[in-house]
């Protein structure tokens, strides 16, 4: 069975199924479905639960040990695997299969992944999650959709807001659902129920954006040079140290150079990634930033973040900062 993130409630009413595989590209999503998954299962008596991570070294026989050692004491367990990787290998990949060739009765199984390219979602192991129970997949709204999604949360604890006022919200969290789940929870706690007005919502609501390296090269590899800008604005007045800044850039730009490169001489784009470290979850922002950047403007890059770093050491004249924007502009779409 194969879920949406709002076909699992109602699925859950309907009874519970053996085996649930929860993955998504947002934490808060992932974690409010397993959060239900796991209320349920208390309801219908899965009162025992163990947690299992599957790190180096893992052992895989774990699995099926958890879930044939059952406490003296207890009625059901509850088994929370856990795959932050999301990819279990060849053998977590035979361990999963075999478990659900044989549920068992007492036992539920909820393994948490993050979100899964399409390459994945056809993997053998997770097509024996699903038709053994239900594998849900989460989805985080879109830039147009998170209005209405803000909407929806505000709803559920007795407020609304105008357009504007939702808009607003959107615009600070900057697609961070955790952030914007903690700005609505505040807005619950500072005002009564009923409807908001534009001036509560922005007396309220902080600018959570959040500025650091992670942000820095996700700007820059989205081409999204208004929040690059904001980004390096923020980096700048908290202080941060622009090597580092510079590091990061560079790196980024190397690696697009080199798979660039590759494609431009005939190498396949699935083994240049690997070889340039770009594990999946970052795999679709790169890729649409090789097909933005050319070798030569990779290569200008580079010889702008040389000088940069001359700056850095005081050899030469201008501002760091202004040298590290103009960079992004050249790596940006105006």
């Amino acid at each position: 069975m194969l879920l949406r993130g709002d076909q699992l409630a109602p699925q859950l009413e309907k009874g519970l199924r053996p085996v649930y595989a929860v993955y998504g590209d947002d934490p808060l999503l992932v974690i409010e479905a397993c959060d239900v998954i796991r209320a349920s299962a208390r309801r219908r008596g899965f009162d025992e639960r163990e947690v299992l991570t599957v790190l180096p070294g893992f052992s895989w026989p774990s699995l099926g040990q958890a879930a044939v050692n059952l406490s003296l004491f207890g009625g059901r367990k509850l088994i929370d695997l856990r795959i932050p990787t999301g990819r279990p290998g060849r053998e977590g990949g035979e361990a999963l299969k075999a478990y659900c060739a044989k549920t068992f009765p007492d036992t539920l199984l909820l393994i948490t992944l993050p979100a899964l390219d399409w390459a994945e979602e056809k993997a053998a192991w997770l097509k024996a999650l699903a038709d053994a129970g239900a594998a849900v997949k989460l989805t985080s709204p879109s830039p147009r959709e998170l209005p209405a999604w803000i909407a929806g949360r505000l709803k559920r604890q007795g407020q609304k807001s105008d357009a504007e006022g939702l808009r607003f919200i959107a615009r600070h969290v900057e697609g961070n659902l955790l952030a914007a789940h903690q700005e609505i929870l505040k807005l619950g706690l500072l005002y009564p129920i009923g409807t908001l007005t534009e001036k509560e919502v922005r007396d309220a609501v902080l600018d959570v954006a959040r500025f650091d390296l992670d942000a820095l090269r996700e700007s820059l590899l989205g081409g999204r040079l208004g929040r690059l800008t904001r980004t390096l604005d923020g980096l700048r007045q908290e202080g941060k140290a622009p090597p580092l800044l510079l590091w990061g850039i560079a790196e980024e730009v190397r690696a697009l150079l080199y798979v660039r490169e590759g494609i431009d001489s005939g190498r396949p784009l699935d083994i240049l990634l690997k070889e340039a470290r770009v594990w999946h979850a970052r795999q679709a922002a790169f890729c649409d930033a090789v097909r933005r950047i050319d070798a030569a403007a990779a290569r200008a890059s580079l010889i702008d973040a040389s000088e940069i770093d001359q700056l850095i050491k005081g050899i030469g004249t201008g501002d760091v900062w202004n040298r590290l924007l103009r960079l992004g502009m050249r790596l940006c779409p105006l």
